[in-house]
């Protein structure tokens, strides 16, 4: 089975580099509290990493 990840925009976007912004919304997160469910890739965590004070992240059974 493949896992999947339930990321959350926990954090706001305000006063971070830009370059944490373009990650926010390349994740397809636009307002607080929204959620976005993605495929456990390589590229997708890498993304997490530079964002782990921002986001929340929850595993899922697809």
């Amino acid at each position: 089975m493949a896992k999947n990840l339930k990321i959350t925009l926990v954090r706001s976007v305000i006063g971070r580099p830009e370059d944490q912004r373009r990650s926010v919304r390349a994740l397809g997160l636009s307002k607080l509290h929204s959620s976005v469910v993605k495929a456990d890739t390589p590229a997708i965590r890498g993304q997490l990493q530079k964002l782990a004070h921002l986001v929340e992240v929850e595993e899922i059974e697809a």
